[in-house]
């Protein structure tokens, strides 16, 4: 029996729309990152995110190709000046998005979802810095289990 991928066990696409609704929920109501989003945030935005999620976690490819992939999440990031604390406030609200989207608890699928959110936002934090040398062309990152894999009673 193969390991699912990741997007397979969090629930397809409806759970990660259900992860990014309930983030970006928290975003709006967040004194810190409420600023990036003057005035909320669109339901295209929040579409356009669950596509990224959803094909970084092993979902079909529509980010890529619908949405420019790789360099349209760049030129996203560009100039913001992420600081740690941005950085750590998105993370830590995404963390707690998963609980209230309802998705897997189980410490091998949390792992994985931590360990992209630690890679995603420092790589977004870098490329967001005035004058940040940055990969031009890159390909979306497929995020899988990493060392352990989906544990199975």
């Amino acid at each position: 029996m193969s390991d699912p991928t990741l997007f397979e066990w969090a629930g397809g696409h409806e759970a990660f729309a259900r992860l990014v609704d309930a983030f970006y929920d928290r975003v709006e109501r967040d004194d810190l990152l409420s600023p990036f989003f003057p005035g909320g945030v669109t339901g295209t935005h929040r579409a356009h995110v669950t596509d990224w999620w959803a094909e970084v976690f092993g979902g079909p490819p529509v980010y890529t190709e619908q949405h420019g992939g790789y360099e349209t999440m760049l030129a996203h990031h560009r100039g913001l000046g992420i600081t740690p604390e941005h950085r750590l406030r998105f993370a830590t609200l995404m963390s707690r998005a998963a609980d209230d989207a309802g998705l897997p608890a189980d410490p091998e699928f949390r792992a994985a979802l931590v360990g992209y959110l630690e890679w995603g936002t420092r790589i977004a934090m870098a490329n967001s810095q005035p004058g940040a040398e940055v990969v031009p062309h890159a390909p979306v990152p497929h995020w899988g289990w990493g060392v352990a894999p989906p544990y199975r009673p």
